[in-house]
C-alpha cells in the first residue's frame, strides 16, 4: 500500500548500528528523518551519509532525529562507516538500520514489489532513495524520492523540517524558496477578523488570498 502525507508511519522492528530498533518507540516525542538508500558502498550515497552525519547538529536542535537504511546488513553498514568518515570528513552519527529482507523498504512503498531479491545490486533498488519526515504524533509530514543518478538536497530537508514546525507550531504557510526569518503566508481558512487578532502588529494583503505577515517567534 501507498504511504501518502497524513498516514500513520508504519512501525517496524529491526536491527540497526546502535542495535534493535523499535521505530515508533525509538521516535518517543521527537520529529524523526527516514532517509533510505540502494545498497552499500555506493558513491552518491557515501557523499549523503556523510552530509547528514555533518548536519546531524542542526537536527537535534530542531528536536529532530534522523536514520538511515540500506538493503544490506548491519555488519556491512559497519565497514561501509569506515570509508564514509574517511572520505567525507564525518563519522556516521546515526543508527542505520540493515533491511537486507526489504522489511522496510516494502512497508514504506520504496521498493518496486517485483524487485529481484539474493545477490541485488543498486540499479535493481533504485526506487529505494527516499526521505520520509515523520512528527511526534507518528504521521507522516512530508516525501521525497530521487533517482539514483542526484544526490539529495538534505539543505532543502532541513529548510522542509523548518516549514513543517512553523506550521505545526503557528499554523501558517511558507510561500516560494521561503526561509527562516522570511514572511510567512496566513491560510485562507483564516479570517481577516481572525487574522487582526492573532497579528496586531498587521499583516500585507497582496490579493484577498495572498496575506502575508513576519514570521512569527
Amino acid at each position: 500500500m501507498a504511504i501518502r502525507i497524513g498516514d500513520e508511519a508504519p512501525d517496524f522492528t529491526v536491527e540497526s548500528t546502535e542495535g534493535t530498533l523499535n521505530f515508533h518507540e525509538w521516535i518517543g516525542d521527537k520529529w524523526a528523518i527516514l532517509f533510505s538508500h540502494p545498497k552499500d558502498f555506493t558513491p552518491v550515497c557515501t557523499t549523503e551519509l556523510g552530509y547528514m552525519a555533518g548536519l546531524k547538529p542542526e537536527f537535534d536542535k530542531r528536536n529532530t532525529k534522523i536514520v538511515g537504511l540500506s538493503v544490506d546488513p548491519v555488519s556491512n553498514h559497519q565497514s561501509w562507516a569506515k570509508d564514509i568518515e574517511e572520505t567525507q570528513g564525518h563519522a556516521v552519527n546515526y543508527p542505520m538500520i540493515g533491511d537486507e529482507n526489504l522489511v522496510v523498504a516494502k512497508l514504506y512503498d520504496m521498493i518496486h514489489p517485483n524487485a529481484s531479491g539474493g545477490a541485488r545490486t543498486a540499479v535493481d533498488n533504485a526506487t529505494v532513495r527516499s526521505v520520509f519526515i515523520i512528527g511526534p504524533d507518528k504521521k507522516v509530514k512530508a516525501m521525497l524520492i530521487y533517482p539514483m543518478s542526484a544526490g539529495r538536497n538534505f539543505d532543502e530537508v532541513l529548510r522542509l523540517l523548518d516549514s513543517l514546525q512553523l506550521n505545526a507550531k503557528h499554523t501558517v504557510a511558507t510561500p516560494v524558496n521561503w526561509r527562516p526569518g522570511d514572511d510567512v503566508i496566513i491560510p485562507t481558512s483564516v479570517s481577516d477578523e481572525d487574522a487582526r487578532k492573532k497579528y496586531p502588529e498587521g499583516f500585507k494583503t497582496v490579493k484577498p488570498y495572498l496575506r502575508t505577515v513576519a514570521q512569527p517567534k
